[in-house]
């Protein structure tokens, strides 16, 4: 591994023996200060692995987004298109938020990305959209061409939805004309990717186990809703759009009552997955209500789900051994994972943390938390026997007990990442389910961002809504119905 400057710290670090076996941000007093100092470490952590000028990212052209600066065991010197459409959205959120010096990097991203489109690679080309499902680059913006899970076909489907975020800022800050010009033409490929192909077979997000993916149906299925609204935003059209209610519906099928099963087929495991709950996290409407069939994160299934998904790693990790029902524990992909070790993820974890914040945010937003049979075994792992079916208004004790519950129980994961975080606060892929040391992949750029949006739901930062409430209902009977596409070069216009 190239030994790159930031990263001899983390380096130097992992393997240390101590006791504690680590040494680990416990040393912050409190949370609050964990997250003061974390934030905007894992902010630089994002933009030093993205070209051109990222300190961790040489040879990467401008605007392209690294997994990460490790070269070996294992070599994450790509850019994946699904990694760094989620990493964007986190930074646009950013934006949002008020930090304008990350336009120009967003602004790059969407110029690499308009060039990528056009990259023929072993998935195929731009011609017939099929080249769009490739997963990964070389970071000189090249087509990997080496043996690889693919397609994956639930990169062009987020990185509309991240274009299509920062077109509608572009839009509320009186610039349409370059959302129109600079971001349509490349979101209007990815939609037409995801209406004619997405009966298709995939690689999950894991790129693990092809056949249908939770995670892949779910973005899927966003995407076409909020590119519908762009569409007429800029003026355009989206034939591709008007298949979402039957992917709407093919969604439905992953729930088998009590748990989401993220991969069909699942091959060989249980299916309880990460994918679930970051799919969750990335269909979160603000505005919607607790809505089972978009799986929002107050919804009975999502939140049985969790519980169901936390509760499979609570007895493989030695390091949860104090963190019975009810607790926060360290998680990861599944529980019968093996690669690098098998370890708990940093990006799962606070994952699992910002799930609930978002159901914390939904609840206070309609005034009123209810539990049903579906979600009744997610709240009494918090509150005991005082979690009863029934609904509770945001002036009652009952709301407010369970409400601090739940956000106790969110802020545990976050204690966990804090307590297995290095002090200088880099962020591996992994850290290990024995000791907690960190694993796999240094400076995770996935990490840093899923820290990030963690933090921006924990504080109330959300995004807008992508008008989950004002989509069609999923139809009684599924059709594989799909468009047949068509594509144009989006050449790189200027800002």
């Amino acid at each position: 591994m190239v030994l790159l400057k930031s990263s001899i710290c983390l380096l130097a670090v992992t393997g240390a023996v101590a006791s504690p076996p680590f040494p680990l941000s416990r040393r912050q007093s409190t949370l609050e200060s964990f997250i003061e100092t974390e934030s905007p470490i894992a902010l630089q952590g994002v933009l030093d692995n993205i070209g051109a000028d990222g300190a961790l990212a040489p040879g990467a052209s401008a605007g392209i987004i690294i997994a990460s600066p490790s070269t070996s065991d294992p070599d994450y010197f790509y850019t994946w298109t699904r990694d760094a459409a989620m990493t964007i959205a986190a930074l646009v959120e950013e934006l949002r938020a008020g930090d304008a010096t990350l336009e120009t990097v967003i602004q790059s991203y969407v110029d690499a990305q308009a060039e990528l489109q056009t990259v023929d690679n072993p998935s195929g080309g731009l011609s017939d959209g099929s080249g769009l499902g490739e997963p990964k680059y070389n970071v000189d913006m090249s087509a990997f061409t080496d043996a690889w899970g693919r397609p994956q076909r639930d990169g062009p489907a987020l990185r509309a939805s991240s274009l299509i975020a920062y077109g509608n800022y572009l839009i509320n800050n009186d610039q349409e004309a370059l959302a129109i010009a600079n971001i349509w033409p490349i979101v209007q490929n990815d939609l037409a990717y995801v209406g004619q192909y997405w009966t298709g077979t995939t690689f999950d997000l894991w790129e693990e186990v092809e056949g249908s993916s939770f995670f892949t149906t779910a973005v899927q299925y966003k995407a076409l809703v909020e590119g519908d609204a762009f569409a007429t935003a800029v003026g355009g059209t989206c034939e591709a759009c008007s298949v979402a209610p039957q992917i709407l519906c093919q969604l439905q099928t992953y729930w088998d009552g009590s748990a989401i099963i993220s991969n069909v087929p699942s091959s060989g495991r249980s299916g309880i997955d990460a994918n679930s709950i970051i799919a969750s996290l990335n269909t979160f409407d603000p505005t919607a209500d607790c809505d089972d069939a978009t799986f929002q994160p107050c919804s009975a299934r999502a939140l049985a789900n969790h519980k169901v998904y936390v509760d499979s790693f609570r007895d493989i990790y030695t390091i949860n051994s104090d963190r019975g029902a009810g607790q926060a524990a360290a998680v990861g992909r599944y529980a019968e994972d093996t690669y690098e070790g098998g370890n708990p993820w940093y990006l799962a974890t606070t994952a699992a943390a910002e799930l609930l914040y978002d159901a914390l945010y939904q609840w206070d937003q309609q005034g009123t938390l209810t539990i049903t049979d579906v979600s009744l075994a997610f709240f009494s792992d918090l509150v005991g026997s005082n979690a009863t079916t029934g609904s509770f208004s945001q002036s009652s004790a009952q709301y407010q007990s369970i409400t601090s519950a739940v956000k106790t129980y969110a802020d545990g994961f976050l204690s966990v990442v804090q307590e297995y975080t290095p002090t200088d606060g880099s962020l591996a892929e992994q850290f290990t389910r024995d000791t907690g040391e960190a694993a796999s992949a240094t400076l995770l750029t996935w990490s840093f961002a899923a820290f990030l949006t963690a933090i921006q739901r924990r504080n109330g930062e959300v995004p807008a809504s992508w008008g989950s409430s004002t989509a069609s209902a999923a139809p009684s009977e599924c059709s594989a119905a799909t468009v047949a596409g068509t594509y144009a070069t989006a050449a790189a216009g200027s800002w």
